[in-house]
C-alpha cells in the first residue's frame, strides 16, 4: 500500500529538512526521503564541517601570533587528530539536533534513494515516488506536492578525475588522516579559497591555481585583490589567469605533478596532493526527472520565483536550480516553495537578499551587486569605503586589514550593493542584508548608532562615506 502526504521532500538536506518543519507548522502531512543522512552536504560535507577546521587554523594561527598581544607561549603544537575529532564531534551534536527536530515536528523520515516516477495505479499524475531501500524492498510515496532537494557534488575535470589520495576533492580533503606538506588547490573561488586559507594556516605549502584574471571571480573585484594582497603576503603562492596542463599530470615517487601555463611561461608543479575546486554540479540525473515534464538547462532544474517547476505541484530548491548554492539560500528557497504551496503570504525569493560569505582569514562577504554588475545594469553609481584600520576594536584585535565597499545608485539613493573583507564580516553583513530587505538608504543606515568600540562602526562610517559625510578619517 503507497503512503500518501502531502508534501514529499526527496532529499533531507538543510533546504530539504527546513521546508519539511516550515511544512509542519503550517498543519501539512511532510516525509523526508532521503539515501544518506539528515543535513546533506553542509552538514557533513560542507558548511560546518569546513568551519570546524577553519576555527582550528584560526585559533593555531593566532597562538602562534600571541607575542603580538604580550603573551609568551612555548612548544605550540598541531595535532591533527584532535582537529579532526572535534570536527566530527560537531557534526553528531547538529545531526542528532536535526533528527530530534523531525521527531519534534512529527516528520516522517525514510531512509532509502528515491526516484520520481510518472502516472500509475498510484497517482495519475507525474510526482509519485518509489523508494528503494538498502535491503532491495520498494515503497511507493504519493504526496499532493513533491519538493526535489537533492543537492550537488563536487565538479570535475576531464582528465583529473579525484582518486581521493592524488587528487582530491573537498569531501576528500575532509577526511584527511594527515596533513600534506604540500598541496597544489586548483580554483580560487570560494572553496579553493577556504582550504588555501585553512592549509596555509596548518603549515602546509599551498599554490593556487585560478583560471580567471581575479581571485573569488563572483566577487567585486576590489575584495579579489585585497584577498589576492593578503594571502600572498601570507606565504600563499597565487597564480591567477592561468591555464593548467592537464596533459601533463603525472604521479612520481609519491607526489603529483601538473604544468601550468601562467604569464606567457610554462611551470612544473609539484606537491603531495591536489586538490580540485571548480564550483559544484545539481544532483538531476538518476532521480526520476525523465518520467516529468520538468525542464532542465544545462543541468539544472528551471523554477519560476516561488520555485515551482513546468510542473506546477512539482517544486524545486537549492543547489539543483543554480544560483547561489548555499545553504541558507535552500533554506529561503525552501520556505518560499512551502508557503507558496500552501497559499500563505510570503515574499517572493530575491537572490539580491542572499549574503555571500568566505570564511578565509580574514574574511569577507557581501550581498547585492558588485561595482560591475550595478554599472552592466545601467545604473549611475555612488561608492563609499572604509578601511578596518582606521575602526578601533579592529586594532585591538589585532586585525587592521580591510574594508567595507558600500554601492549606491546615485540617482535614487538605492543600496545596491555592500562588499567586505576584514575581521568577523560574516557576522557584520547581516546588517547590510536586512537594509537590502528594508529597502533602506545608505544614509538611513550610516545615521543608525552603532555602538563603540564595535567592528560594527564601519558598517555605518562606510555608508556615510557614500555621500563623503563619513567622520572617522
Amino acid at each position: 500500500m503507497a503512503i500518501t502526504c502531502d508534501v514529499a521532500i526527496l532529499g533531507g538536506g538543510t533546504g530539504g529538512y527546513v521546508a519539511a518543519i516550515r511544512a509542519a507548522q503550517l498543519g501539512k502531512d511532510v516525509v523526508i526521503i532521503e539515501q544518506d543522512k539528515l543535513g546533506g552536504t553542509c552538514l557533513h560535507r560542507g558548511c560546518i564541517p569546513s568551519k570546524a577546521l577553519l576555527r582550528s587554523a584560526e585559533v593555531f594561527a593566532e597562538m602562534k601570533e600571541s607575542e603580538n598581544y604580550g603573551i609568551e607561549v612555548d612548544g605550540v603544537r598541531l595535532s591533527f587528530a584532535k582537529v579532526q575529532k572535534r570536527k566530527e564531534d560537531i557534526v553528531e551534536k547538529l545531526h542528532q539536533g536535526v533528527q530530534y527536530l523531525m521527531r519534534k515536528n512529527k516528520i516522517r523520515v525514510i531512509y532509502g534513494k528515491g526516484r520520481v516516477i510518472g502516472p500509475s495505479i498510484f497517482s495519475p499524475r507525474s510526482g509519485a515516488v518509489a523508494v528503494e531501500f538498502k535491503d532491495g524492498e520498494m515503497e511507493t510515496i504519493v504526496p499532493t506536492h513533491l519538493m526535489i532537494a537533492t543537492g550537488s557534488r563536487p565538479r570535475q575535470i576531464k582528465g583529473l578525475e579525484p582518486d581521493g589520495k592524488f587528487v582530491m576533492t573537498s569531501d576528500h580533503a575532509l577526511q584527511m588522516e594527515e596533513l600534506p606538506s604540500s598541496i597544489i588547490i586548483v580554483g580560487g573561488g570560494v572553496i579553493g579559497m577556504e582550504w588555501a586559507s585553512m592549509l596555509n594556516d596548518f603549515g602546509v605549502e599551498v599554490t593556487v591555481v585560478e583560471s580567471s584574471n581575479q581571485l573569488l571571480p563572483a566577487e567585486d573585484e576590489e575584495i579579489g585583490k585585497e584577498m589576492y594582497k593578503l594571502l600572498s603576503a601570507r606565504g600563499i603562492k597565487i597564480m591567477t589567469g592561468a591555464e593548467l596542463l592537464i596533459d601533463t599530470c603525472e604521479i612520481k615517487e609519491n607526489q603529483i605533478m601538473i604544468g601550468v601555463r601562467h604569464r606567457d611561461k610554462e611551470h612544473l608543479l609539484t606537491a603531495d596532493k591536489l586538490l580540485v575546486s571548480v564550483g559544484r554540479e545539481g544532483n538531476v540525473e538518476n532521480i526520476g526527472l525523465e518520467n516529468t515534464d520538468v525542464r532542465i538547462d544545462k543541468g539544472l532544474i528551471i523554477v519560476n520565483e516561488f520555485m515551482q517547476t513546468t510542473e506546477p505541484h512539482i517544486y524545486a530548491i537549492g543547489d539543483i536550480i543554480g544560483g547561489m548554492q548555499l545553504a541558507h539560500a535552500a533554506s529561503h528557497e525552501g520556505m518560499t516553495a512551502v508557503h507558496h504551496l500552501a497559499g500563505e503570504k510570503h515574499l517572493s525569493y530575491r537572490q539580491e537578499w542572499i549574503p555571500r560569505c568566505i570564511y578565509t582569514r580574514p574574511e569577507a562577504a557581501s550581498v547585492g551587486l558588485t561595482e560591475k554588475q550595478a554599472l552592466k545594469r545601467g545604473h549611475e553609481i555612488k561608492v563609499g569605503k572604509f578601511p578596518f584600520q582606521a575602526n578601533g576594536k579592529a586594532l585591538v584585535h589585532g586585525m587592521k586589514d580591510g574594508f567595507v565597499k558600500v554601492i549606491a545608485d546615485k540617482a535614487t539613493n538605492d543600496l545596491l550593493g555592500v562588499h567586505m573583507i576584514g575581521p568577523h564580516v560574516t557576522e557584520l553583513i547581516g546588517e547590510a542584508a536586512l537594509a537590502q530587505v528594508l529597502d533602506a538608504t545608505p544614509w538611513e543606515i550610516g545615521s543608525s548608532v552603532h555602538a563603540h568600540p564595535t567592528l560594527s562602526e564601519i558598517i555605518g562610517e562606510a555608508m556615510l562615506a557614500v555621500d563623503g559625510r563619513s567622520t572617522g578619517i
